[in-house]
């Protein structure tokens, strides 16, 4: 007797389901990788990561065939872009590149709404920064860290200084050298470091640790001053520009500052090793390497796993620097 479809069992159908959807998932991660445009999260503006993304991803876009587009998405000290990050299909067309900061946010910010440690996968350092450099207005009367301290010490002084948001390195650095200094600058947060450097070029803020591919531009222009390098050693490229150290002041060194891309958590492990290739390959391509040089960066391309150990370190780190800057959690 001939059966119609409704006299078949339905965990029959079931399982037959299954097996179809399994086929085709695993048919689509034999797809060559990338196998459509990747898209490169940054929760910074123009400057910084920003900068390195570009730069990476236009090597990338060559060696793979596939555009790898940057698509900003600054706000909240980097926390909506990594959100989107996190939150991402885990299939390798949606990544993140980030700065540093991303390891300060977990001891700033009570709640977060993505896990750093679970809800990401490193994929590696692409650049390690310098330092930061004390940068000020030039229309503000200081030519080294001991002038600058007595005028921020002195009784209605008025002196901010910016950063690209709370909880970002630079903001760290800054209320560090407030609490070992004992001075009482203010903080202005800006949503990025673009829009922070502007408000030093025209005045609206007086200070500012900036990095060198935010500030080498306007320093060798004049348009900014330098008056001391955040480090125990002077920078190769202002060599005339003393230490923190030499000017007196000790204990407000920080971690070297990096740009590194994560994926989200969950991404294939082939799907993870190949975009790893090809950013270490990206990385260390000449042309790649000169262009991270000019702006004042040393290129890295490490391994997931360096990267990794990397990451959690920083994260340990800055929270025992927050602690000691006094910075309160929001």
């Amino acid at each position: 007797m001939r059966r119609n479809s409704s006299d078949i069992p339905r965990r029959l159908i079931l399982a037959a389901l299954s097996v179809v959807a399994a086929l085709s998932w695993t048919a689509a991660w034999d797809q060559p990788y990338p196998n459509r445009p990747v898209r490169v999260i940054v929760g910074f503006g123009a400057g910084g990561p920003d900068t390195t993304a570009r730069i990476v991803s236009l090597q990338l876009a060559v060696q793979t065939g596939q555009p790898f587009v940057v698509d900003n998405r600054p706000g909240a000290n980097g926390i909506i872009g990594a959100d989107l990050v996190a939150k991402a299909a885990p299939d390798g067309h949606t990544v993140l590149v980030t700065s540093s900061s991303i390891a300060v946010n977990p001891s700033i910010y009570k709640k977060l709404p993505y896990d750093t440690g679970r809800d990401f996968l490193p994929v590696s350092q692409l650049a390690e920064g310098e330092a930061h450099i004390i940068v000020v207005n030039p229309s503000v009367p200081v030519r080294t860290v001991k002038e600058l301290i007595a005028l921020a010490s002195k009784p209605g002084a008025k002196l901010a200084y910016g950063s690209p948001g709370v909880g970002n390195t630079i903001h760290l650095a800054s209320a560090l050298f407030n609490v070992r200094a004992g001075t009482q600058m203010v903080h202005v947060p800006y949503k990025g470091a673009g829009p922070a450097i502007t408000a030093l070029l025209a005045g609206e803020i007086q200070v500012m640790f900036a990095t060198a591919p935010l500030s080498l531009p306007h320093i060798r222009s004049g348009k900014l001053r330098a008056i001391a390098y955040n480090s125990v050693r002077r920078a190769s490229f202002l060599p005339d520009v003393p230490t923190v150290v030499e000017s007196g002041l000790t204990g407000t060194e920080m971690p070297p500052s990096w740009h590194g891309m994560l994926a989200p958590a969950k991404t294939p492990p082939a799907v993870l090793a190949k975009l790893a290739a090809e950013v270490q390959k990206a990385v260390n391509s000449p042309q790649t390497q000169e262009r991270i040089v000019a702006i004042g960066l040393e290129p890295v391309g490490s391994t997931p796993e360096a990267f990794r150990k990397l990451f959690a370190s920083n994260i340990k780190r800055f929270a025992e620097l927050v602690k000691l800057a006094g910075v309160e959690p929001e």
